[in-house]
């Protein structure tokens, strides 16, 4: 506690999954130095998922508000630091060349960043320090590693995400408790090339009815959510119940609590799930699942990034740099129907016999 920082600013915008990657952080720091102040500068969306956050000040920066909303932080920053003119330590969790930019308006005595081996976009340059290099570990595990240059280990991993009562009230009444487990379809990534057919959707969404399942739809408000949701439910034969942009970043995490199984590409949806406990059935070729995958449970997700790797790259995924990305034309084509069945059933099975 003698050694304890006074202040600490986290800087992660985006994205949904990856600032739920965060919280674990949050909470390891706050086990540690409950007097610490903590300031995380983090994206318009992500900041209504989180919103509530036990022990932490939020600064949020919109992207579209370019140099002008970095200027706004700087000052709302100084407002926060209150008598102090520096943080003590600046945790630049995101590689990405405008979250590097901003990071130079975060007054802080040590700056630190990414290893060598993830650092690009000039990441090097807004950092005076960085975390342990260890290839082939999680996005989550990564990102729980900033607190080790300050003496700290993160030895658990919990998220508590702040869901408010309300939230799960809505989510109660979307369906009645009437036996029937919920298979829930959140079917897009952000980005596209990770999406699966809607047609493959629809089969597996008629497999777990038949089989006695509740189907749900869920998603956001974007044109590719609202095309690709109709596209299912058109090709379905069994009904199902549609969710989709009908809920709100806060009613999310408590919607995907009731599900029984998720079923999902990439997405933050996934980690989200994860988060609240929600097994996942993951739909995988573009990525690899062993680095953001849902990080407690893989045993129900699709695997197909290998057969990607050779396919589109020439060598096996194990020859790739950890962390890279497969995000081809028809890359998602190599996630059959009848995987998806299979990683479904195998589900099915654990959740008998437990």
């Amino acid at each position: 506690m003698n050694n304890a920082p006074r202040t600490i600013c986290l800087l992660r915008l985006s994205a949904l999954g990856d600032a739920t990657h965060v919280v674990p952080l949050v909470r390891t720091l706050r086990e540690a130095w409950p007097q610490t102040a903590l300031t995380w500068v983090i994206g318009k969306g992500e900041r209504r998922l989180l919103d509530g956050l036990d022990g932490v000040h939020f600064v949020e920066y919109d992207k579209k508000t370019g140099w002008a909303g970095m200027r706004a932080v700087r000052t709302q920053l100084r407002g926060e630091l209150g008598g102090e003119r520096r943080y003590d330590a600046l945790l630049q969790m995101q590689v990405a060349a405008r979250a590097n930019l901003l990071s130079a308006f975060v007054p802080a005595r040590r700056r630190i960043g990414y290893d060598r081996s993830r650092s690009k976009d000039l990441h090097g340059l807004f950092i005076n320090e960085r975390i342990p290099d260890r290839p082939g570990i999680h996005v989550l595990d990564a990102i729980g590693s900033f607190c080790e240059p300050l003496g700290l280990r993160q030895t658990q991993v919990r998220w508590d995400l702040p869901v408010p009562a309300e939230a799960y009230e809505w989510a109660a009444a979307q369906w009645p408790e009437d036996g029937h487990p919920a298979l829930l379809i959140s079917p897009c990534s952000s980005h596209a090339l990770r999406n699966w057919r809607a047609e493959r959707y629809a089969a597996l969404a008629d497999h777990a009815a038949a089989r006695g399942w509740r189907v749900v739809l869920c998603g956001g408000r974007s044109q590719l959510e609202r095309d690709t949701t109709d596209a299912i439910l058109a090709a379905m034969s069994a009904p199902a119940l549609d969710l989709v942009g009908k809920d709100t970043l806060k009613q999310l995490p408590a919607l995907l609590a009731r599900a029984a199984l998720l079923v999902t590409p990439d997405s933050g949806p996934m980690h989200i799930a994860n988060a609240m406990g929600t097994k996942v059935l993951g739909l995988h070729a573009a990525s690899n699942p062993a680095r953001s995958g849902p990080y407690s449970d893989r045993r129900y997700c699709v695997d197909r990034y290998d057969d990607a790797a050779r396919k589109y790259l020439g060598k096996p995924a194990a020859e790739l740099r950890w962390g890279a990305k497969i995000e081809r034309e028809g890359v998602m084509d190599l996630v059959t129907v009848d995987d998806a069945v299979a990683a479904f059933e195998r589900y099915v099975a654990d959740r008998d016999s437990a």
